[in-house]
């Protein structure tokens, strides 16, 4: 994502908690800052994007974080997906000291951040989305404004319950042409582009098929966001028992060694469930 905002023609002075990992934006001109509070010292617009929301409350409002650095007039951009009342919490405090703030959760996985199509769900002033209309289309593809602070993480919670129910189908549909003794990838032809078909069923349901359980989203990263969302689901007292059994089903696999492995590694719970060694195509 910072390479795109670089190649648009945007300077860049970054922090990543394990330097090795921003060897490569060094290479290619970004300046080195030491922490969150030097990045903001440094710059006109601050993004951030960690794990959780333990971490964005470090990284925006910490002692060493991007507003202890920031100067009036400059502007926050937490990307994490993160609870929508800390998002809330931050447009606060960045308001007493003159300093915009804007919550822009994103979507699309590991291939829309190396594509730069993202969708990108905003909360925040209008006029202040506006003037980072540049910065965005550097990033995304999908861009829209859903309202004030804490918008763009509701957003992004309606996003990841979609995504948690439709990755029991995905992984239950592969497992039932499996046992079949279908041929998966003929299955998808005709189902991948037909009323059943999804971006998780398109983009993941091949990694499946090839027994590719690496990362675009970590497993614990989803539990995470799961969590939120019941939370706020509580507090408005509504029922959301699809979402609940999805997160117990990742709970489990989280417990069977997969925290780090991407949220398609469902299909291994699913396949033991069945006692089935799940081998892939």
């Amino acid at each position: 994502m910072v390479g795109h905002l670089m190649e648009a023609g945007f300077s860049a002075t970054v922090f990543t908690r394990t330097k090795s990992k921003a060897d490569a934006l060094i290479s290619r001109g970004a300046k080195w800052a030491d922490t969150p509070k030097a990045v903001a010292e440094a710059s006109d617009v601050i993004f951030s994007i960690v794990g959780f929301p333990e971490d964005v409350l470090n990284v925006m409002l910490g002692p060493d974080g991007a507003l202890a650095g920031s100067k009036s007039g400059n502007i926050l951009v937490d990307m994490t997906t993160s609870d929508p009342s800390l998002a809330v919490e931050i447009y606060e405090a960045a308001k007493e000291k003159g300093v915009y703030s804007v919550d822009a959760p994103v979507s699309g996985g590991d291939v829309g951040a190396k594509n730069g199509t993202l969708s990108i769900m905003i909360g925040g002033d209008a006029d202040v989305v506006e003037a980072l209309k540049p910065c965005w289309d550097a990033m995304g593809q999908t861009i829209v404004h859903q309202g004030g602070a804490g918008a763009g993480q509701h957003t992004k919670m309606v996003n990841q319950t979609l995504i948690a129910t439709n990755m029991i189908g995905v992984c239950e549909a592969l497992l039932y042409g499996y046992k079949a003794g279908l041929d998966l990838p003929t299955v998808m032809k005709s189902v991948a582009t037909g009323a059943a078909g999804s971006w998780s069923l398109s983009n993941l349901g091949p990694r499946i098929m090839d027994n590719n359980f690496d990362p675009g989203f970590f497993v614990e990263h989803f539990i995470k966001d799961m969590g939120i969302a019941l939370a706020e689901a509580k507090k408005m007292k509504l029922a959301l028992p699809g979402l609940a059994l999805a997160h117990q089903l990742y709970i489990g696999l989280q417990a069977q060694g997969h925290g780090r492995d991407g949220t398609h590694a469902l299909q291994l719970a699913l396949s033991q469930l069945s006692g089935i060694d799940w081998k892939g195509r």
